[in-house]
């Protein structure tokens, strides 16, 4: 195990996926990427016309600043947990898209060896319905994943 690769989402409980993917990486002596996904962030910025009575936006349009604000607060974010490791050669990865697709996809560009994820306490109705990112991981990969059980 040369490479591994760590998925983080936005949320308090990613550094506990952080912290544990790096001790095992550390194990391994394998080099340490972070990896976000924004999935879609044009949804963050279209502006509806009016609708159900209310006098909303008059166009359809992707607000660049927004989508911009994001990438920015998500880099901030990679580096923050980069400098939290205390590892100058851990490196990060912003991704765009469906976010089990863009992180199978860096990990065959990166070569990763290891994929390591977070597992969060979803209802069983939930994870029929929707599925979870890790499952999606799973079903698809072709390399290791370790998961990390962080609990709501």
């Amino acid at each position: 195990m040369k490479k591994v690769l760590i998925g983080l989402d936005y949320n308090p409980k990613s550094e506990i996926v952080a912290k544990k993917g790096y001790e095992l990486a550390k194990k391994l002596g394998a080099k340490v990427c972070l990896i976000h996904v924004l999935a879609d962030v044009s949804y963050y910025g279209v502006n509806y016309p009016s609708f159900m009575g209310y006098e909303g936006y008059n166009e359809m349009q992707v607000d660049i600043n927004v989508i911009s604000e994001l990438r920015e607060v998500a880099k901030n974010y990679l580096e923050t947990v980069a400098n939290h490791l205390d590892d100058p050669s851990v490196t990060t990865h912003l991704a765009d898209g469906p976010t089990s697709h863009a992180i199978l996809e860096y990990a065959a560009e990166w070569k990763a060896d290891m994929i390591v994820l977070g597992t969060h306490s979803h209802s069983v109705l939930e994870k029929v319905l929707m599925g979870t990112t890790a499952s999606r991981i799973l079903e698809k990969t072709k390399i290791p994943v370790y998961l990390v059980p962080v609990k709501q």
